[in-house]
């Protein structure tokens, strides 16, 4: 299958690819969310058991993301520059790197589940809960790996909308197996967090066959073990270049965040419930921002391959704008509505007052994240993707994690530290970012790759 390419995309188009991503993220967010969601009403031990559950499976699942973004940006490029002799190799050695980190992501979270939970300082009451949890989870991670890479396939094809349909359709059975596997409803066992887990399973693996389908009947995509081969054209080598630098990048966002998480359960399970509440409606106030960054890497993946770099600054500068208004507007709703939010979400008066106060710091961080989000992932289409790292090893380090020891624990401030601190990173690295783009030493490195396009064809 062929994409026709447009002499002249618009913001409008942008905002048109946006919408069925950002419903795609959406769902792909309750799957987790939801789980959280339902055994709330178990306990907070049942809570805080999938919240840090999911901080390790959110390592591997956006380390597995990165991969899928470079396989956006590497395919954008190869179907800017109409290079559709290449656009099979880019999928088969995208499959083979999915194929080999899910692997070695499962080995990790299976057997290795407990002995970080010690390091993070999970509570006692917590332990055996969460450890099953993950083992539970992990244990398909190549599902999932899969599943990300061939979206991403359909997704640079412009097939968002697909994507979206598959995404419904795993939420759906998710929530549906939740209500069954977790309440022990229509005779089967009350599984509790476990029942969570075998649901959020079942669930990734429609999704999987789904997409698989529509490699095959859309796009005529047929890996064959050749495909799959190590590619001595250097295909690999391209992905590995972005995803690697990006990947360092998240995950030394992640690990930042599991020793603030650290700190954090020091703090009581109450503190941490807190925590798991407030990071789920955290993802609502920057889920656009990664819709729409997603798609003008897309956007901006078809004009760098094809050496239309003139375009490239109107679309980065009003998909910042329009994302830092997108977010900032969501998070003062959610501030807003702060009261009846929390009083839905958990009868403990105690966690609701600190939930509220924490979402009033969230507002100062969303704008600072909105315009990471964007600039992160422009860079990357841009060929600029080493100094994302760079900065944000520094910041999130020097800045997020000394800044929550300095103010959340050392001054005692708290969960209401820690989130300044981490508001204080997202500010200063979106500042540099703005700079970064302005002097405008993206230039060459899209004339390289234009220049490298062109020869190929």
């Amino acid at each position: 299958m062929r994409i026709q390419i447009k002499e002249n995309y618009t913001a409008a188009d942008v905002f048109r690819m946006s919408g069925p991503i950002f419903i795609e993220l959406a769902l792909q967010m309750l799957v987790g969310n939801v789980d959280q969601f339902m055994v709330s009403r178990i306990s907070q031990s049942a809570v805080a058991a999938i919240g840090n559950g999911n901080q390790l499976m959110n390592i591997v699942i956006i380390l597995l993301s990165v991969l899928a973004g470079a396989t956006t940006v590497v395919l954008s490029q190869t179907i800017g520059a109409a290079d559709a002799r290449r656009v099979r190799r880019v999928c088969g050695a995208s499959t083979l790197i999915a194929v080999i980190g899910g692997l070695i992501a499962t080995v990790v979270l299976t057997a290795g589940s407990r002995p970080l939970f010690h390091l993070l300082e999970v509570p006692a009451d917590v332990m055996d809960l969460a450890c099953g949890y993950t083992c539970t989870v992990g244990a398909l991670v190549l599902v999932q790996g899969l599943y990300m890479n061939f979206a991403a396939i359909l997704r640079s094809y412009g097939l968002v909308k697909e994507v979206t349909a598959v995404s419904a359709v795993m939420n759906l059975c998710n929530i549906a197996g939740n209500a069954v596997l977790i309440n022990g409803l229509l005779g089967a066992p009350r599984l509790g967090v476990m029942g969570a887990a075998i649901s959020t399973d079942l669930s990734k693996c429609i999704g999987l066959v789904l997409v698989w389908m529509m490699l095959h009947r859309r796009l005529g995509i047929r890996l064959s073990h050749s495909d799959l081969a190590p590619a001595g054209d250097g295909e690999a080598r391209r992905l590995l270049r972005i995803a690697l630098p990006s990947a360092g990048q998240e995950l030394s966002y992640n690990l930042s965040q599991i020793t603030i998480l650290r700190m954090v359960n020091l703090m009581g399970t109450a503190v941490v419930a807190a925590k798991v509440f407030c990071g789920m409606l955290a993802n609502l106030c920057y889920l656009y921002s990664q819709a729409i960054s997603q798609a003008t890497q897309i956007v901006l993946g078809y004009l760098v391959g094809g050496g239309r770099k003139r375009e490239i600054p109107r679309h980065v500068w009003t998909t910042d704008a329009v994302s830092c208004a997108v977010s900032v507007a969501v998070t003062a709703i959610l501030v807003l509505f702060s009261g009846p939010i929390f009083d839905f979400l958990t009868p403990d008066a105690a966690i609701a007052a600190l939930g509220r106060q924490i979402l009033r710091i969230e507002l100062v961080l969303e704008i600072g994240r909105s315009v990471n989000i964007v600039m992160v992932r422009c860079l990357v289409a841009l060929g600029d993707v080493n100094f994302p790292v760079v900065l944000g090893v520094v910041s999130m380090w020097g800045v997020s994690v000394f800044g929550a020891w300095f103010l959340g624990v050392y001054l005692g401030m708290g969960l209401a530290g820690v989130w300044w601190a981490m508001a204080a990173d997202e500010c200063l690295r979106a500042v540099v970012f703005l700079i970064r783009f302005s002097l405008g030493s993206w230039r060459k490195r899209v004339e390289k790759i234009s220049g490298d396009a062109a020869q190929r064809a």
